[in-house]
């Protein structure tokens, strides 16, 4: 090889590991081991649907309870004591719960007996509202500058590592809405990194076809916001009974997936001593919890193997999604001369 053209490459080599101004960090796979091992090893907040450290999205239609959950996840954690007979491996921490969706009476009621008897939560548990009011257009260039301004300060005033932020997608003041939930994701993956926070941001579904399972396509602009994720898990009804949900896992980075369609954890959602919560019920398969087709749903099911086998995706593994076997699918699309 050329002697200048080796040289050459050598420096550029040299610039991109030494310049402090790349955006980039470039270490040796080793090094990176080594830095790692230094950082502790994460641990479950919520079982395996998530874990310290990450941004984790909860998302189900609307009324099936997320906040609901996500209320019991916080308190768990604020408590230091296990919920849904899922692990819990950190000790009892603050933790914000900013709540864009409920006023403060509309909490009141959920945690009491019409409005008396209420329930005592642990001085952990932190509840933020968004106050329109303060909100100076005169500071701030915009509202989301004006948003990340203060979760930031509430962060810092706080110590607080755990935030769960209900709800991203619908987002909104009484003069404010904020119309893309991706914007907010990247600044909360900025905060994620710079004060080591573990984060469970709640989302919305589109309407969905409740004998469908529930996939991650499901989530409204599901695509960017699982990209900005580490984790995430969802809320299903179950048609068996009235009142009773399932968890299901969808994304996962520090584990395997447990809680797939084959192995979903169904809870009940009951009042017990002023704590509106889900109650664990056992184990079951997503099948049985869903709504039973009828001959509009099997041609939207055709429809939608059409779709995927038009992104280029096998028999099995669009069997797989959609929780069919794939001898259903090569059947449908043998019928359809595919």
């Amino acid at each position: 090889m050329n002697e200048n053209l080796q040289n050459l490459k050598n420096n550029l080599k040299n610039e991109l590991v030494l310049n402090p101004d790349s955006i980039f960090e470039i270490k040796s796979a080793n090094q990176w081991i080594e830095q790692a091992k230094n950082r502790p090893i994460p641990k479950m907040l919520f079982g395996e649907f998530w874990f310290e450290g990450e941004i984790c999205i909860l998302f189900a239609d609307t009324n099936l309870g997320k906040s609901i959950l996500a209320v019991q996840i916080g308190n768990s954690i604020s408590n230091g004591i296990s919920t849904c007979g899922l692990k819990l491996e950190s000790p009892s921490s603050p933790i914000i719960y900013f709540d864009f969706e409920l006023s403060d009476k509309q909490f009141e009621n959920r945690y009491s007996e019409n409005f008396e008897n209420h329930y005592n939560f642990n001085s952990n548990f932190l509840r933020a509202e968004i106050n329109p009011d303060n909100y100076n257009d005169n500071k701030f260039p915009s509202f989301e500058a004006y948003l990340y301004y203060s979760l930031e300060q509430c962060i810092i005033s706080s110590d607080s590592k755990v935030l769960i932020i209900d709800n991203i997608t619908y987002l909104k003041t009484e003069t404010e809405r904020a119309k893309d939930a991706l914007p907010l994701m990247k600044l909360l993956k900025e905060l994620k990194n710079k004060y080591n926070l573990s984060i469970l941001v709640l989302a919305h579904t589109p309407k969905r076809n409740s004998s469908f399972p529930i996939t991650k396509n499901d989530l409204s602009g599901s695509k960017m916001l699982m990209n900005f994720c580490d984790s995430s898990f969802a809320i299903g009804e179950s048609f068996q009974e009235n009142g009773l949900r399932y968890l299901k896992q969808i994304k996962q980075r520090n584990t395997e997936q447990i809680y797939d369609s084959e192995n979903i954890i169904v809870c009940r959602i009951e009042k017990e001593n002023s704590f509106l919560q889900f109650s664990y019920v056992g184990y079951g398969e997503e099948r049985e919890h869903l709504k039973q087709k009828t001959e509009e749903d099997s041609n939207d099911r055709n429809i939608k193997i059409l779709e995927l086998k038009n992104l280029n995706m096998s028999n099995i593994e669009i069997g797989k999604q959609l929780s069919i076997s794939e001898g259903t699918v090569r059947n449908i699309l043998k019928k359809n001369n595919q």
